[in-house]
């Protein structure tokens, strides 16, 4: 256990217990040796990890560590009295939550990295740490080394947040920055992405938008004060993006990106993942490679944007050491597990009438009189306008290729109008579709 003086100062080391020793372990144990010192001015003790959960105690790792330090049972880290904080970096979901209520019930703090973790059984982690009096911190579970939890929870918790756009996932952006530059294929860029380690050898997650929905999550949960669920995000992916695509959002001066988006009118919220059409003019347009960015609209401060790299060993474990941090200043102060707040909101979602976008849609016709007006009157039916028009002949089979940016237009009308366009015989496909985005939606 920690001992406090009179004065209120920890005099006794700080004992750490590490679950799992890969990328972000590596980058945990590196940055509690390399900035000991630091951490001793921040709070006024030193810092010892004590024990490491591996599953393999003779592999080669990136980082030294002492072989006493390894064990492959977690019970010498869950229910060790002198184990104070339990750090989780390995991943998982089931067995890992029940890891961390173990700590938590043993009066331990929790600092975790795990977004699939914590969109998915976050509420219940929490409540059973305020329970027991701990804290569970989870800073490096969305975007990597940028404090975007922090800032929503600490920076801007006088504000009101109405908007959240974010390139969460760099594996995505890397992807789509590398094919708007470069004019590549979709897949010869995600097999390089792969040989990078940009990519896992099973990318499905990424580039289906599912690991950005869980940061989505997350984020929601927190900024609108509203438990979200993982299945309230309406989510689609990059695979069936092509170079055309992206050659025509160019054209039209538009940068693709997937973009989680959450949004908050009146008492009701909508969240999804998609890939997006941003104006070149957006902030977030100009975010390249691995990188990740969060747009926030708050009704007092306005537009800001945090920036940083989303992934990666040092910048994730350094999101995981500054949530340690604040498990000991509160150990310091002796207010853990008060930092927890439930939502303020019951959560109340949009209808598809109620979510507004402008969209982007390729259509391939047959190239012949009266095509266009029958398309046209579609739209007009359902009360949607266009903004841009390009029309491009394709010298086989005699068919033609329209180009159309919509003015906003409601989700129900747009789902309507692609359900008709699919059933007009002059249609032969609708090639693409995708929301678009000028300075903010």
């Amino acid at each position: 256990m920690v001992d406090i003086n009179k004065r209120g100062i920890l005099v006794k080391a700080i004992s750490i217990g590490l679950l799992g020793l890969g990328t972000v372990g590596s980058g945990v144990v590196k940055i509690i040796k390399n900035h000991q010192d630091k951490l001793i001015h921040q709070v006024g003790c030193p810092v010892v990890i004590k024990k490491i959960l591996v599953q393999d105690l003779l592999k080669n790792r990136p980082v030294d560590v002492e072989t006493e330090l390894l064990t492959s049972n977690a019970d010498e880290i869950l229910f060790d009295e002198e184990i104070d904080v339990v750090i989780e970096v390995m991943g998982g979901v089931q067995e890992t939550k029940n890891y961390l209520i173990s700590a938590l019930q043993q009066g331990k703090h929790v600092v975790t990295a795990n977004k699939d973790l914590m969109a998915l059984h976050g509420s219940e982690l929490l409540t059973v740490a305020s329970e027991h009096g701990c804290d569970l911190f989870y800073e490096a579970s969305v975007a990597g080394g940028i404090p975007i939890l922090r800032g929503l929870v600490d920076g801007l918790a006088s504000d009101r947040i109405t908007q959240m756009m974010g390139i969460v996932n760099g594996t995505t952006n890397y992807i789509l920055t590398k094919m708007s530059d470069e004019g590549r294929s979709y897949e010869g860029v995600l097999k390089e992405a792969q040989e990078l380690g940009f990519a896992e050898a099973d990318p499905t997650a990424d580039v289906e938008g599912l690991d950005a929905a869980r940061k989505m999550t997350i984020l929601a949960t927190l900024g609108f004060s509203m438990h979200i669920d993982l299945d309230d995000v309406k989510v689609s992916g990059i695979s069936n993006i092509t170079e055309e695509d992206l050659r025509y959002g160019k054209q039209l001066g538009y940068t693709m990106k997937l973009i989680g988006y959450a949004h908050r009118e009146g008492e009701k919220v909508e969240v999804s993942v998609a890939p997006t059409f941003l104006s070149n003019n957006h902030p977030l347009a100009s975010v390249q490679n691995e990188y990740n960015a969060v747009y926030v609209y708050g009704e007092a401060v306005g537009e800001t944007m945090f920036y940083g790299p989303g992934a990666g060993s040092l910048p994730t474990a350094t999101a995981v050491v500054s949530d340690l941090v604040g498990v000991m200043k509160n150990l310091r102060l002796g207010v853990n597990g008060r930092s927890a707040v439930t939502p303020q909101y019951q959560k109340r979602l949009k209808d598809n009438g109620e979510k507004y976008s402008k969209y982007f849609l390729r259509i391939h016709v047959q190239d012949e009189v009266g095509v266009f007006a029958d398309i046209t009157s579609i739209f007009a039916k359902h009360g949607v306008s266009f903004e841009k028009i390009l029309q491009l002949p394709i010298k086989k089979n005699e068919t033609s290729e329209i180009v159309l940016v919509t003015h906003r237009a409601s989700l129900t009308n747009y789902d309507l109008i692609l359900q008709e366009l699919n059933h007009l015989n002059a249609v032969k496909e609708v090639k693409s579709a995708y929301r678009v985005v000028r300075k903010s939606l």
